[in-house]
């Protein structure tokens, strides 16, 4: 009961910062829209990896709801953008949950093993 209040607590202040405080989060940003901020994931796996992730308060994917077409839209043309921005040739949009989801708030990774020259993030 306690990990799970714990839980729920982080859950909200992250929201709260995302949706609020954003300009606080000491990242390098890409994209920032009214409904999520996209930047360089500060332990990069693949040569091209960029976190997009929601302002609003959200811990999985499964907690989307027809009221969240503004985020799907922001974020399918971010994807869009960087895409074409950094010439990936093959990529990869990957979003996990339950046991697979390492951090409680909803986030995207776009991946690249195949980043051009530009795309030295």
């Amino acid at each position: 009961m306690k990990r799970l209040l714990r839980i729920r607590i982080i859950i909200r202040l992250i929201g709260w910062i995302f949706a609020h405080m954003s300009f606080l989060i000491p990242v390098s940003r890409l994209r920032e829209t009214p409904s999520l901020i996209a930047f360089q994931h500060p332990s990069p796996s693949y040569k091209f990896h960029v976190l997009i992730v929601p302002k609003r308060e959200v811990a999985s994917l499964a907690q989307l709801d027809p009221a969240d077409t503004a985020f799907l839209s922001d974020l399918y043309s971010t994807v869009q953008s960087l895409v074409d921005e950094f010439h990936l040739q093959a990529y990869r949009l990957i979003v996990n949950g339950g046991e697979y989801q390492d951090f409680p708030h909803l986030h995207f990774h776009l991946i690249s093993d195949f980043a051009s020259q530009k795309s030295k993030v």
